[in-house]
């Protein structure tokens, strides 16, 4: 006999025996047919699930206390350029600069914060201006053309074409971390050497002051305003935060050139800018999820997903037809059916052991019986056959429960189950 057919009668086998084997116990022994179904449980204990899962549980309590405690460290904190914080990346060095020649700072993050503060002796500072949405860009610009504030834009890319029409972002970053002014605007002159470089810009107004270049592109515009168009307060685009935060504030002439650019009016509104702030939604058109992934992603998934497809069919190829292979080992009937009940008696599946054998003591006996394979497992064409085999119609009622009956209640009627269809398989069998 070949591996193949050999480990199929195996299967055929196991199957056969596994009731026998979930009927035993650790030590080998049938236990009595009247035994109790719990003496044979294997249900974890309270003790045992403590056990097992103490050192999760320890897990999740040292996450939760260390998250408590990482939040309330920075409950007070606040981010990169904002007024009120000390970390290097902060601006409140600059802001206590400023207090102290009598500029008053006060921070704002929403939209309407920021108009209303708005007036003829106010510079309106925005953060993160590429933050704001189209609709909110096109209000403040309104807003600061109707009071007459000087803006104060850090850093703009795509925003400048609202918030400072005239001034466009280059593609390409200034690679030089300081510049000299090589400008008139007064307060570039007196601060001297900065660090401003970082988004060059492309300037079109005729008056505007074009200052700290690299490569021929300023880092900081001033644009005045145009009384007859009704903008009258001026606009200026700064190509770097750098100059203004803690830890850059005392180098080169940052903090001269900070105070002179944020000092020009005694009020001083910081306005950085929130995702939060409902004005956001406002006038905006709603967006999907795809909407707000950038569009690298969608390209860089569309790729995986071709790449998967290609490997999957490259893994799933097959050139002409299967061919039969020895198996590297043989394993012996009485191993396998023995580790198949054991998995029945762990997972207490009596449903499956029973059904294993009433399968296999079906397909047994209908050729003894005359029926073929194929109907086996029909009542309507075996139960006659094997009723007419043994010669006693009065047992056709505990032959059909026998063979097709319920799914046993315990291990003992399990055992007393496999018992009755041996005994019904040897008296077919018999001449």
């Amino acid at each position: 006999m070949t591996p193949t057919s050999s480990t199929t009668a195996d299967s055929t086998t196991a199957d056969t025996a596994a009731a026998d084997t979930t009927g035993k116990t650790a030590t080998g022994k049938t236990p009595a047919a009247g035994a109790s179904a719990a003496s044979t449980s294997t249900a974890p204990t309270a003790r045992q699930l403590w056990t097992r899962g103490r050192g999760v549980l320890l897990g999740l309590v040292v996450l939760l206390v260390a998250g408590v405690a990482l939040a309330a460290s920075r409950s007070s904190d606040h981010g990169p350029l904002d007024p009120r914080s000390p970390r290097p990346t902060g601006a409140r060095a600059v802001a206590e600069i400023l207090r102290g020649h009598g500029v008053d700072t006060r921070v704002v993050t929403t939209l309407a914060q920021a108009t209303a503060a708005a007036g003829p002796d106010t510079t309106l500072l925005v953060a993160v201006p590429d933050l704001l949405t189209p609709g909110q860009q096109t209000r403040l610009r309104e807003a600061v053309d109707g009071s007459g504030a000087r803006l104060v834009l850090v850093a703009p890319d795509v925003s400048t074409q609202t918030l400072a029409p005239q001034v466009t972002a280059d593609a390409t970053p200034a690679f030089e971390e300081t510049a000299a002014p090589s400008c008139s605007f007064p307060p570039a002159e007196r601060a001297g050497t900065a660090e401003t470089t970082d988004v060059r810009y492309h300037v079109t107004a005729p008056d505007a002051d074009a200052c700290y270049l690299s490569d021929g592109l300023p880092t900081l515009v001033r644009v005045p305003g145009d009384p007859s168009t009704g903008s009258g307060g001026d606009t200026l685009v700064l190509g770097s935060p750098v100059f203004l935060t803690n830890d850059r504030l005392d180098e080169h002439g940052n903090a001269s050139l900070a105070l002179n650019v944020l000092g020009a009016h005694p009020d001083l509104v910081w306005y950085i800018p929130s995702l939060a702030d409902a004005s956001a939604a406002a006038g905006e058109e709603p967006r999907g999820f795809f909407d707000l992934m950038p569009s690298g992603w969608l390209w860089g998934s569309l790729q995986l997903f071709l790449a998967a497809v290609v490997a999957a069919f490259w893994r799933g190829r097959r050139f002409g037809p299967l061919v039969a292979e020895r198996l590297p080992v043989v394993v012996r009937a009485s191993e396998t059916t023995e580790g198949r009940a054991r998995l029945y008696h762990a997972a207490r599946a009596r449903d499956r052991a029973a059904e294993a054998l009433r399968t296999a003591t079906r397909l047994r006996l209908a050729p003894l019986t005359g029926v073929p394979a194929a109907r086996a497992h029909t009542a309507e064409a075996l139960l006659p056959a094997v009723t007419a085999h043994i010669g006693d119609p009065v047992r056709a009622a505990a032959v059909q429960d026998l063979l097709f009956g319920p799914p046993p209640g315990d291990d003992a009627a399990l055992v007393s189950l496999a018992d009755r269809l041996d005994a019904l398989e040897r008296e077919v069998s018999r001449p």
